[in-house]
């Protein structure tokens, strides 16, 4: 019973009273907005031709993660689009974390 009481005072708390700096860098509407301002291709041979000496990546706009070619989520996620890995980390945009 004390730990369920504890319980939800904790999630009362980080209800009522949430931590701006936290929200602000995990939010994907933040990262979506960046992702916005960079040229985003619906093929990858057109984003190769905007950028030649760079590596397509997919970027999830979603979420602002890339994937590289080969990886399980490259060009299959709901929301993306074929962009130049560069512009997508000046962006704030990060590689996966778990290879896929």
């Amino acid at each position: 019973m004390l730990r369920l009481l504890a319980l939800i005072a904790l999630l009362l708390s980080v209800t009522l009273f949430p931590q701006p700096g936290i929200a602000a860098t995990h939010h994907p509407a933040a990262v979506a907005t960046a992702s916005a301002q960079m040229p985003m291709f619906d093929t990858e041979q057109a984003a190769q031709a905007h950028c030649p000496s760079d590596v397509v990546v997919w970027l999830n706009t979603h979420s602002g993660i890339w994937h590289e070619k080969g990886m399980r989520w490259y060009g299959r996620t709901r929301e993306g689009a074929y962009v130049c890995r560069r512009e997508a980390a000046a962006a704030g945009d990060r590689d996966t974390r778990n290879g896929q």
